[in-house]
């Protein structure tokens, strides 16, 4: 089954991206839980579990909203709705969850319940209580405190250049090239159609000029998707980077150094100096030494993007990191 969005020339001016730490923090849930499998952050999720435990000890809202998780089929949209900005904080975020009508909150749950097994007794209490809203906002802020803060410098790196870099890719290229690799489960047709593969009934959106806002997660969480007129048209989708490998290939670290290894193994998906940064845990001045190396060997090049520089491997750099590459 598909579910298909028509896209018409006005809305590749009106579709954006954004960074929302609030659906990173649901997408997290979704790892905790054992709903998804957690794939590259599996050391970090073995980390956080004992917290994540905790808070499900204490905040009855958590294991009643984790009840909800179903792939690939609707889930409740209010816990974790799509950004009103570009780069809202967690608060504006949450703020906007828990000014949901509990009415709104209830009749979304009830459609999320639907083929489900029923829930517990415990369980359907808080789904259908009045203070639903209220219960899962507090877990989601306790969750975000615990768990997802700390990392989130980190998290916030690797989003911000999946957005630099499909952005680009849209208003420079077009659809085809900004869809390109973001998931198997959705394509661009020519004539103007983008298609989803979902096991929801086949349906049919239009966007008439509003756009699609695209939100990046760090975590494997597949395909998300707001189709509803009282949420902005929004897709979230795995940021590219995630999978970055750091074990340094034999030999490498010897010849250029650990440090400006892990900086070339890192620059698989361009990035700034600041991402760099975050990403490595490293001081700025540290960063931009180990670039200005780099380049220097012909292994690294940037490129100008607004106020900053977006840094990526040359074919040497590439050979290096991947000497198989180089063999016919």
């Amino acid at each position: 089954m598909v579910y298909r969005i028509e896209v018409t020339p006005q809305d590749v001016m009106a579709s954006r991206f954004a960074i929302s730490p609030l659906i990173v923090t649901k997408h997290a849930l979704w790892i905790l839980s054992g709903k998804k499998k957690a794939g590259e952050w599996q050391a970090w999720a073995g980390r956080m579990r004992g917290p994540y435990e905790r808070l499900l000890l204490t905040h009855p809202g958590l294991g009643a909203m984790v009840a909800l998780f179903r792939e690939r089929n609707y889930n409740a949209d209010f816990p974790a709705p799509p950004p009103t900005g570009v780069n809202s904080p967690f608060e504006t975020e949450l703020a906007v969850v828990r000014a949901t009508p509990v009415a709104q909150a209830h009749e979304e749950i009830a459609k999320n319940l639907e083929g489900m097994p029923r829930p517990n007794e415990p369980v359907r209490d808080v789904l259908f209580s009045p203070d639903v809203v209220e219960l899962f906002a507090e877990a989601l802020s306790a969750v975000w405190e615990e768990i997802v803060a700390p990392a989130w410098p980190r998290f916030h790196a690797i989003l911000e250049r999946d957005v630099v870099h499909r952005a680009g890719r849209l208003a420079t290229y077009g659809w085809a090239a900004a869809l390109d690799d973001l998931n198997p489960r959705i394509r661009w047709r020519p004539d103007g159609v983008i298609e989803v593969r979902a096991k929801s009934p086949d349906e049919t959106h239009r966007l008439d000029g509003r756009g699609l806002l695209f939100v990046p997660t760090v975590f494997p969480a597949g395909v998300g998707s707001y189709l509803e007129d009282r949420w902005p048209y929004a897709i979230s989708y795995p940021a590219r980077g995630t999978g970055i490998p750091h074990e340094t290939p034999d030999g490498l670290a010897g010849l250029i150094g650990r440090t400006r290894t892990l900086v070339l193994l890192e620059l698989a998906t361009p990035a700034t100096t600041t991402q760099l940064v975050s990403l490595l845990e490293l001081g700025l001045g540290t960063v931009g030494g180990h670039i200005t190396a780099l380049r220097r060997a012909g292994l690294v090049t940037g490129s100008r993007t607004g106020r900053g520089v977006l840094y990526h491997r040359t074919a040497l750099g590439d050979s290096l990191v991947d000497p198989s590459g180089l063999r016919p």
